[in-house]
């Protein structure tokens, strides 16, 4: 503990954000540059280096918290890396990603704002790059054994290089022309620019890992036929099946599930189109889903130059504060948080008929209009009480050329034939089935991330990659592994 009284004497600074008039008008990063190094030494301070850290239970990676929370103030820069990648193949995604479950869980936020872990990891992570304390780990042997990774989100590419650096020949397949999965065409480039994530597939390279892009495996290569070809495959795929809105007039055009629209952007600021055609500029906007992908979606709208943009949560608007009877300490709460992209719909005032920044609570979608063109015109929406009952005479219209529809994802997608292909099992609720060690029922086919688990925060994705990698590790070399496995298929987050 760096200092025994820096809870006490220093409050939470947070990473500054630049002028909404400013980040608006560009795709950069919406933090302000070289702004974090000056604060994050004395806000490591703050870490009570607790006896009991609940922060290590929040985070299903296991963060070594307060270790390089206490290195970090000692500006002892290379021992935080060591102790962050200990645990964390990729802290500088999580450090801009993660909504944070360690700090709802840190022993301070019982009743004083937490540390700011999440800028701490993020500040330790930009470092070990600028300081070249990150270098490729290439393995010292080769095992001789080969694994296919389905997928490159942050599952298979954890899997790929916990099982690339235990000596195995790993080659990932990701069906999209880059690296990144999600990451790559479903986050926009203001929340995390994509050169922090082309930096960890050149080390990823250059350690060995092989990467196949534009391959569709069920569709264009055979499932069954890949999978004899490797002496293991583990199935990373995501869940990608979004959930639809079935009410009237959703055939309309101008209605958009929100990973047609998002990837579109990104296709935009990676250079491969001048303008995307779903591009929300001089257009009326509503986002159903009070979700981040929905936030993500607003914030595109923003910069895409919407005349209006509204989201829609069907959930009553939460609390600023804690309720320590429903959702007791170290669980993680739902509160009213402004993300950067509600701070300037806020601020530019894009939704005149939103109860806060762009946002209507306790609000559900009724149905479509739209005009002789067959394009949709109005969402009419009703609010809801508790159990989502329409509440009488709450009826109305917004006006609506372009519909977002950000309602999560059921599961993986089954169209391209892998899963039918291989015959894996599913649980009744769509996600790849999965025993104790997860592997399926398909010999040497282990799944894992939101394929399996279910939509789930990028800690958790981490988390799977690093423990299926110890499962195929052990698989391959009949029955050990020095692997780390920080969670289990049945792991949950905390809940009361």
């Amino acid at each position: 503990m760096a200092d025994p009284k820096g809870f006490l004497t220093t409050p939470r600074q947070d990473w500054p954000r630049r002028p909404v008039e400013e980040r608006v008008r560009d795709w950069n990063e919406v933090y302000v540059p070289g702004a974090l190094l000056p604060i994050i030494s004395k806000q490591a301070d703050r870490c009570m280096d607790c006896g009991v850290p609940f922060c290590h239970e929040a985070c299903p990676l296991g963060n070594l918290i307060p270790e390089w929370n206490d290195l970090v103030s000692r500006e002892d820069w290379r021992a935080a890396a060591e102790r962050l990648h200990a645990t964390n193949n990729f802290p500088e995604f999580t450090g801009r990603l993660c909504p944070a479950p360690c700090e709802a869980g840190c022993v301070l936020a019982i009743n004083q704002p937490a540390v700011t872990i999440k800028n701490v990891e993020c500040a330790i992570a930009d470092r070990a790059w600028e300081e070249g304390f990150a270098p490729p780990a290439p393995p010292e042997r080769l095992t001789g054994r080969t694994v296919a990774v389905i997928g490159s989100g942050p599952t298979g590419l954890a899997a790929a290089q916990q099982l690339t650096r235990a000596g195995h020949t790993v080659a990932v397949y990701e069906r999209d022309d880059r690296i990144g999965g999600l990451m790559r065409y479903g986050i926009p480039e203001f929340k995390m620019e994509k050169r922090h994530l082309e930096r960890r597939i050149e080390q990823m390279r250059a350690e060995g890992t092989k990467f196949r892009t534009s391959v569709t495996v069920g569709r264009d290569v055979d499932a069954a036929e890949l999978r004899a070809r490797y002496d293991a495959m583990v199935i990373a795929t995501g869940a990608t099946a979004w959930r639809e809105l079935p009410v009237p007039g959703r055939e309309l055009a101008g209605i958009h599930q929100a990973m047609e629209y998002l990837p579109l952007a990104n296709r935009v600021c990676e250079g491969d189109l001048e303008s995307s055609p779903l591009s929300a500029a001089g257009r009326h906007v509503v986002i159903v889903g009070g979700g981040d992908t929905g936030a993500d979606c607003l914030g595109t709208a923003v910069r895409e130059g919407a005349a209006s943009v509204t989201q829609l949560d069907i959930y009553a608007r939460p609390g600023t504060e804690r309720d320590d009877d429903a959702e007791p300490w170290p669980t993680y709460p739902k509160l009213y948080r402004l993300s950067a992209a509600h701070e300037e719909a806020r601020d530019l005032r894009t939704a005149p008929a939103a109860d806060a920044d762009a946002r209507l609570f306790a609000a559900s979608t009724l149905r479509f209009t739209g005009d002789a063109d067959g394009h949709v015109r109005s969402l009419h929406l009703v609010e809801v009480d508790a159990g989502r009952r329409p509440v009488p005479g709450t009826g109305r219209a917004l006006p609506a050329d372009l519909v977002l529809l950000a309602l999560g994802f059921s599961g993986p997608d089954r169209g391209d034939g892998l899963i039918d292909r291989l015959g894996l099992a599913l649980e009744p609720r769509g996600t790849i089935a999965r025993d104790a060690g997860f592997a399926t029922g398909v010999p040497g086919v282990f799944a894992a991330g939101d394929a399996a688990r279910g939509q789930s925060l990028i800690v958790w994705a981490i988390a799977e990659g690093r423990a299926v990698a110890a499962a195929v590790d052990r698989h391959l070399s009949g029955g050990t592994t020095r692997l780390p496995a920080p969670i289990g298929p049945y792991d949950r987050p905390m809940t009361v």
